[in-house]
């Protein structure tokens, strides 16, 4: 048997019809408008983990006292940071980085190798051109505490140095003015994730090597501050 509909129910089906698309019409038209103005919006805080491989270089010092002029080296560094925005274009930020500072020279029959691992505290204000959107280009500065969580030496052969012995004797800490700039690209519809690069230099006020009253031993690390250049890749996550 075939069922045959009357004109009114035909005209009711036709209305419940339009209204549902006409619902559907509405809620993606809302939900494009709540993505635009969520991907405006500024988010205040943010969060971001880096790889940083960083550059430098070591004068070092022989037991004679003949200073060696050291070549740049790269070693690999990670770090954590904590921002604050104040605006779509002024912000604050604070970071915990690991980094090494590492030299090898050779000095007639001997080969040393020099390690130094630092944590480096930035607490760095930074400028915008714009952090709500899609592509955002910052410059950074301020200070930066250095602590010393240990050195190490690794020697390959003999040093004709007498009674002297050599040691790497580094202050605790420093402090000095750190610097960089970088590029921020949004990965999702709301910009609340997005991939950092950049570059990260600093420039140390304060002498790394701690001078020893041992008259048995003799510091390889000459009387310099610390100067570092770096790179910088990672992911930050605004909230």
């Amino acid at each position: 048997m075939v069922k045959i509909h009357s004109p009114l129910k035909i005209e009711k089906m036709k209305n419940i019809t339009y209204t549902i698309m006409a619902m559907l019409s509405a809620i993606f038209l809302f939900t494009g408008t709540a993505k635009a103005q969520d991907a405006d919006q500024l988010r205040v805080g943010e969060f971001g983990i880096r790889y940083m491989p960083t550059f430098s270089s070591l004068d070092l010092r022989t037991y004679n006292g003949n200073v060696i002029k050291g070549s740049v080296t790269m070693q690999h560094g990670f770090g954590a940071m904590l921002a604050i925005n104040f605006s779509k274009h002024i912000g604050f930020q604070g970071e915990v980085n690991y980094n090494q500072v590492s030299q090898s020279y050779k000095n007639v029959s001997l080969d040393r190798k020099i390690n130094i691992r630092y944590l480096n505290i930035p607490l760095l204000f930074s400028l915008n051109t714009n952090k709500a959107s899609r592509v955002n280009l910052n410059i950074v500065a301020g200070p930066q505490f250095g602590i010393n969580v240990g050195s190490s030496m690794k020697t390959t052969g003999t040093e004709n140095t007498g009674t002297l012995q050599a040691v790497v004797a580094v202050k605790k800490g420093d402090v000095g003015l750190a610097y960089g700039a970088g590029l921020e690209f949004a990965l999702n519809a709301n910009h609340s994730c997005r991939l950092d690069l950049g570059y990260r230099g600093f420039y140390g006020v304060v002498d790394m090597d701690s001078s020893s009253s041992d008259s048995n031993t003799y510091n390889v690390i000459v009387k310099a501050s610390r100067k570092t250049n770096g790179a910088y890749i990672g992911f930050a996550f605004l909230f």
